[in-house]
């Protein structure tokens, strides 16, 4: 089912849900968990390190996306805190490894200077370990309230999504195609899936998991989430061509510098837009038997298609 303009327009004059109090609350609620999880201790500069691209900001989607499902399937925000937190240091390991001069070789992320800008490699490198270990260890830890089996299920979930399945294995097949023109859109959809959408569709799905969420239930979330994750690749494709430097708070063009086969360069801007938003759609089909309960998911999703940065 794809929704049509008229629907969109219906749906949202139906809804008088106000995303953006939605997330800042949310945001909020993480940023002080993430800031209280992380205290500064002996060797001081990787804890300085962690912290400083851990509490760097950002839109805090995946873990809000993890928070969001919990209570949509009768969960509590207390049970997938933890969980959520954890989904944001995997999310921050990965942006300070894709950062660093061997993988995309960027200088600014979220408008500041890199880890290893800062740190130097050796210590960017290190911090990135040391969150993706802490990660594991604080769902196992810090997690109440939960059935132990759902519990194992999103830390075995966490670890495929960050390995060689997931966004490890996503990252070497976008490294070994740059360059190349004969990337095609199946070999570009199985990069993103991978490098991006994984973790997407697991803080939507451990969410749901560990508020003891029916299998059709975590059905239907997982193709929200793949369909939001691709989405949410595109639009990325999109900015770096349309956006600057200041608007992205990373460095604009790179895509092209790098050759790097994206969907604009596959379809063109209007095509990939317009592909972007039917994933929208499809996304926003999923969440049918969730009614106005699911209106949070809803927006996200459209915001996903309409964000600048």
């Amino acid at each position: 089912m794809v929704m049509t303009g008229e629907d969109r327009v219906a749906h949202t004059e139906a809804s008088d849900f106000n995303l953006a109090s939605y997330l800042e609350e949310k945001k909020q609620l993480v940023e002080t968990a993430l800031d209280e999880s992380l205290p500064i201790t002996r060797p001081e500069k990787i804890y300085e390190a962690m912290r400083y691209s851990l509490l760097a900001g950002g839109k805090r989607l995946r873990p809000i996306l993890c928070l969001t499902t919990c209570e949509l399937m009768g969960g509590t925000l207390e049970m997938s805190l933890p969980t959520a937190c954890a989904l944001e240091m995997i999310h921050t390991m990965s942006l300070i490894h894709d950062d660093l001069p061997a993988m995309d070789n960027d200088d600014y992320r979220r408008g500041k200077l890199t880890n290893h800008k800062v740190y130097g490699q050796d210590i960017a490198i290190l911090a990135g370990d040391a969150l993706l270990s802490y990660a594991f260890e604080y769902v196992a830890r810090r997690t109440r309230n939960v059935d132990l089996a759902n519990l194992l299920d999103v830390i075995a979930r966490l670890g495929r999504t960050v390995g060689a399945a997931g966004l490890v294995g996503g990252q070497v097949l976008d490294l070994e195609s740059e360059g190349k023109s004969d990337v095609t859109v199946e070999t570009l959809k199985f990069i993103h899936i991978h490098k991006t959408g994984a973790l997407l569709e697991t803080s939507v799905v451990s969410g749901a998991i560990l508020a003891g969420a029916k299998p059709e239930d975590i059905e239907r979330l997982s193709r929200y989430a793949q369909n939001i994750g691709l989405a949410f690749q595109i639009v990325d494709d999109i900015l770096d061509i349309t956006a600057s430097t200041k608007e992205l708070g990373k460095t604009a063009g790179k895509d092209q510098k790098a050759q790097k086969a994206t969907y604009p360069s596959l379809w063109g801007l209007e095509e990939s837009r317009k592909q972007a938003q039917a994933l929208i759609d499809d996304a926003i089909a999923q969440l049918k038997p969730y009614n106005r309960g699911a209106e949070p998911l809803k927006a996200i999703a459209q915001f996903i298609v309409a964000r600048k940065n």
